[in-house]
């Protein structure tokens, strides 16, 4: 199941629109937050989700009974682009466990790369809630293969994948590799993606723009 909040008029996409502009994008710290609050947002609509049970909350003046989560989570993002959502994600699920892995691309031509993942640190993801953000889902490959990599470490209850922008190219590969019930949650979703398999018109490297210009 696809989730698109771009189809609904809400303040989501005033940071989805400022994460995208050019001027506002050399702000590195208004571009790390608004990737945060892209998170929040979705992490909200994803809670919509998640099991829920009634509990007895004992107040100064009484009792009321409340409905909350006790969904076990996993956090899990890729490195390092993914920093500032997960933030974002982590700053509403604040008791969730956190994974980390790291998937890049290397060039083997102008237009050809194979993605590499050389580090996972990830507790147990077995029969817990698996959340992957990323602020990109271009080809989908990087998510799949960090998707195997965190397999290792069990076999989740149910995915959700959370990106800022995503292309159909990508989300054909997670039907195709990710377990039926996964939800993928996604601020849009933009038609073109080059030859280099980059988006347009996307909003630029993410990581980059976030944490400064790598070599």
């Amino acid at each position: 199941m696809i989730h698109n909040l771009s189809q609904q008029n809400s303040i989501f996409n005033n940071f989805l629109a400022e994460i995208r502009d050019e001027v506002i994008q050399r702000d590195s710290l208004r571009f790390r937050r608004n990737m945060e609050r892209v998170a929040e947002i979705m992490g909200y609509e994803l809670s919509k989700k998640l099991k829920y049970s009634e509990k007895e909350i004992t107040t100064t003046l009484g009792v009321v009974n409340v409905k909350t989560s006790d969904s076990e989570l996993v956090l899990a993002t890729i490195l390092r682009a993914g920093l500032p959502m997960h933030q974002g994600l982590l700053n509403y699920f604040d008791k969730a466990d956190s994974a980390f892995v790291s998937a890049y691309r290397k060039h083997t031509s102008s237009d050809e790369f194979d993605v590499f993942v050389e580090y996972c640190a990830a507790p147990t993801i077995d029969g817990k809630v698996l959340i992957i953000s990323d602020p990109m889902l271009a080809t989908g490959t990087s998510m799949t293969m960090v998707y195997k990599a965190l397999l290792k470490n069990g076999n989740p209850k149910q995915v959700h994948i959370v990106a800022a922008i995503a292309t159909n190219e990508a989300l054909a590969m997670i039907e195709k590799y990710f377990p039926e019930n996964t939800q993928v949650w996604v601020g849009a979703i933009d038609e073109e993606l080059t030859a280099q398999s980059y988006i347009v018109p996307g909003l630029g490297d993410a990581g980059d723009l976030a944490f400064g210009d790598k070599l």
